[in-house]
């Protein structure tokens, strides 16, 4: 292979051609060079990319919110609800893949909101999505920890199953990126042979004859009766308006489902090969959303009446997947057991994959003068050794939940997750918008870049509008049985964004940045530096490995 650049590589040199003319901000506050100081490593090879983007977000939101999701708006209702909220997080990934196709660097959407837009909005969202994720990471112990119960229902063992779960998934993060990348490459494995073995055998004990009432196929009858859509409560003298009010209490839900399938952005900066790499993971991301997630929760509307009392009585265990009810009433008893143990170990790489998230923001953020200069320290294997360990430290909070009495934080918790993740989302579109503009002002053409979509702006657009109405709406269910504490979970992270923001804005007297301004250059490696020449796949192994990674 000679080492001549590709297509590629020269358009988009000839596409920055002359950018470096443009005008570079002088400011002190701007830390767009960090080169000297970033001393990540790119450890992350292409198959480990490419599993994480396939299966990174493939957890209990959906293996278990599933049946919550049907239980609360049907099968239609539910469907619509999850292919609306894809919809979302497949423009934000788009977005935040284009971005990060020009500058795979460290400090990823935070630091693109700081260049592109205003450095007090990237302040806000980098610590938005900092504590979101750290919450995450005691959220996802927690209910890993419940689906032993399974097993082992003595309460007395619970504190001492979250503490060998906090250790294993900080000493994964603690080890190095490469551990990090193995354990994801492995749990990713698990996922995808789970989710596609409950979709296949869900399509079998949904045609199979004997399973329907009358003792033949099962088909759509449960769309029929009880039908496709199912209502909050809310308002049941307003039929209609009780069904819309069902779906749209099953869209956080939903989100919560999504959420986490920016990583592979985050991972840039340690990533092989990024630019390549991470714009064929985001193009293959509508495929996972239409397969995994559209098709399996279709396939759940199938199997189960959204009105079965088993929906109702949570135990947050296998026992509460829709899959899990159709096998036990088709007699399949030794699958429930095996799909709790795949469900664990995708709790356990959520919380893994939040931690590694919120450890890189921090990192980012300290590399750029946002958070204290301490966290940007790394090990001499280009681990932020400092940022990993505060961000495991409140993973112990999960013991909170053993605790009758900390229940009440403990929600606050979800929701600061949940609800952060849409600022999150949101921010990442509003970002793409202002990188649009600067990049149309100053003539650079981004179609010559490793990944565009054809969609945009008008996908960041749809994304920002409905990231915004979300925020608006999550709670709102507390209008109708209002409770202050209710009320104060579901719109906490308003006040906390807009309060890190303008804390910023007004001490460091920050402004918008205007798109013949924008630096485009500054701090971001060439491809010459982050791409080796690909090599093509030289016998049928390679070919099959090509096509899965």
């Amino acid at each position: 292979m000679n080492d001549s650049k590709s297509d590629v590589e020269k358009s988009l040199e000839d596409s920055l051609t002359g950018v470096e003319k443009i005008h570079i901000s002088d400011d002190p506050n701007d830390r767009f060079e960090v080169a000297s100081i970033d001393c990540v490593q790119r450890r992350l090879k292409q198959r480990h990319v490419q599993m994480i983007a396939i299966a990174g977000t493939l957890g209990t939101g959906l293996f278990l919110g599933s049946g919550q999701a049907l239980s609360g708006a049907g099968p239609l209702g539910a469907l619509i609800a999850y292919t609306l909220i894809g919809s979302v997080a497949y423009s934000s990934l788009c977005a935040i893949g284009e971005m990060t196709s020009l500058a795979p660097i460290s400090g990823t959407f935070p630091h693109f909101a700081a260049r592109w837009v205003d450095p007090a909005l990237g302040f806000a969202l980098g610590w938005n999505y900092y504590y979101s994720n750290i919450m995450g990471v005691p959220v996802e112990i927690s209910g890993a920890q419940i689906l032993i119960t399974y097993w082992d229902s003595n309460p007395n063992h619970a504190g001492i199953y979250i503490a060998v779960i906090c250790v294993c998934v900080s000493a994964i993060n603690i080890f190095g990126v490469q551990y990090f990348a193995e354990a994801e490459f492995f749990f990713s494995l698990i996922k995808i042979t789970m989710i596609t073995g409950l979709i296949l055998l869900g399509v079998i004990l949904d045609i199979e004859p004997g399973n329907g009432p009358n003792g033949g196929r099962l088909g759509f009858h449960y769309w029929k009766n009880p039908g496709v859509f199912n209502g909050s409560g809310l308002e049941p003298k307003h039929l209609n308006l009780d069904r819309f009010l069902g779906v749209v209490s099953v869209l956080v839900q939903a989100a919560f489902s999504y959420q986490s399938m920016e990583l592979v952005a985050v991972a840039a900066s340690e990533t092989q090969n990024p630019r390549r790499n991470i714009a064929k993971a985001v193009r293959r991301v509508f495929y996972r959303i239409f397969i995994f997630y559209i098709l399996g929760l279709l396939i759940t509307g199938l199997l189960v009446p959204y009105n079965d009392p088993s929906l109702l009585h949570t135990s947050g265990t296998a026992a509460d997947s829709p899959y899990v009810l159709a096998m036990t009433r088709a007699g399949i008893k030794i699958l429930p057991g095996i799909i709790n143990a795949g469900i664990m170990t995708s709790a356990f790489s959520a919380s893994n994959s939040f931690l590694f998230c919120a450890s890189r923001v921090l990192y980012g953020l300290a590399l750029r003068g946002q958070a204290p200069r301490i966290f940007a320290r790394c090990t001499k294997n280009g681990l932020p050794i400092v940022a990993v360990l505060c961000s495991a430290a409140p993973s112990f909070l999960a013991l909170m939940s053993v605790s009758n009495g900390a229940e009440t934080i403990f929600t606050w918790f979800v929701s600061l997750t949940t609800v952060g993740g849409f600022f999150g989302w949101a921010s990442m579109n509003l970002t793409y918008l202002f990188f649009y503009r600067g990049l149309k002002a100053q003539g650079i053409d981004r179609k010559k870049l490793y990944y565009w979509s054809s969609l945009q702006p008008y996908l960041s657009i749809w994304g920002f509008t409905w990231c915004t109405i979300l925020i608006l709406i999550n709670g709102f269910e507390v209008f109708w049985n209002f409770t202050a504490a209710k009320f104060i979970t579901s719109y906490i992270n308003l006040p906390i964004f807009f309060s890190l923001f303008m804390f910023w804005k007004i001490t460091k007297k920050t402004k918008v940045r205007k798109p013949a301004e924008m630096d485009f250059v500054t701090g971001i490696p060439p491809p010459e530096e982050t791409e080796s020449p690909e090599v093509p796949p030289r016998n049928f192994g390679e070919k099959v490995a090509a096509f899965l990674f």
